[in-house]
């Protein structure tokens, strides 16, 4: 990339048909969408693509399938997160092989009593970094369990090449996203807010520079980041009221889900199936969803019509 990532990078939800397998071709329609959405990056593979309930062989097949059909319209961020050093090592020289802009990882977890020490996560990120040359973005989320402290996470973009972005989806994000850009300086070339969005206006006092949502609203929510950077306060907060209750439904109620329910609706997919153990949504609460995304006349629930 010539120029550092801004704006929002959402995370695109992997299609299954009703049976639970993976639908090629309904990927390509989610990446059509998105791209109409006016987002400046995709990220593949990430928790809200469910990339813990797909196979190896799956992985391969949708980020060839994904970075084929995007085709340098936009960048594609690939996740490739991993408890083991070498299958990560492994997974992005084979998205940077295929195209990838930018690969996001977590740190190693494997459960709360199968954490390495920090010496061991460091050298994690190190090794990937050598294996490639395109920026690596950190996600810092709770879901792993695992603390990365600011000094961490300073040193790693200091001293490991290729670590330049990070998306901040702790809690208190703002103020960790304030002390990280204080003391990593020129080194945070990507400080990112995350978790839909719901701490974004926050994140952006803190000095947060994008963000990486779901599906759901990006054109909607992508203003609030352009307003801001731009100087337009009022305009940035407006717009972060008027998305609010749709967020907050989405982070707190529905989760990776409300995409998947409104590209359905909206006829981007077929289904919005996931995978066992996940389950659907309940009626009451896919119904207040659509009820919302009509109010806000989202583009994915239209797109396909």
């Amino acid at each position: 990339m010539k120029h550092p990532l801004t704006g929002i990078l959402p995370v695109a939800p992997t299609p299954f048909h009703d049976d639970g397998s993976v639908d090629t071709e309904g990927m390509t329609r989610v990446l059509d969408c998105m791209i109409d959405q006016g987002v400046d990056a995709i990220c593949i593979l990430a928790n809200y693509s469910e990339q813990f309930v797909l196979s190896d062989a799956e992985r391969a097949t949708l980020t060839k399938v994904s970075l084929e059909h995007a085709a340098g319209r936009v960048p594609v961020i690939v996740t490739v997160s991993h408890f083991s050093t070498q299958v990560v090592v492994d997974r992005a020289r084979e998205a940077e092989a295929m195209g990838a802009a930018m690969l996001m990882m977590m740190p190693p977890y494997h459960g709360v009593g199968l954490v390495p020490a920090e010496a061991g996560i460091f050298e994690h990120f190190a090794a990937v970094s050598d294996a490639i040359s395109i920026p690596i973005m950190v996600q810092d989320a709770p879901l792993s369990g695992v603390s990365l402290p600011v000094p961490l996470l300073v040193r790693m973009a200091k001293e490991i090449e290729n670590v330049s972005y990070f998306k901040m989806e702790t809690p208190f994000a703002a103020d960790k996203l304030a002390a990280l850009i204080e003391a990593g300086g020129d080194h945070i070339v990507g400080p990112f807010d995350g978790e839909e969005a719901v701490t974004l206006l926050a994140d952006l006092d803190a000095g947060c520079t994008g963000t990486m949502t779901s599906a759901l609203q990006p054109e909607l929510i992508k203003p609030i980041v352009t307003n801001y950077l731009a100087g337009d306060i009022d305009a940035a907060l407006a717009q972060w009221r008027d998305c609010l209750p749709l967020i907050n439904h989405e982070n707190r109620q529905c989760g990776l889900r409300a995409a998947k329910v409104v590209m359905k609706e909206g006829g981007v997919i077929g289904s919005d199936h996931v995978r066992h153990p996940l389950k659907p949504m309940s009626d009451r609460t896919r119904a207040r969803l659509l009820q919302m995304a009509t109010e806000r006349d989202v583009i994915a629930l239209r797109w396909g019509k």
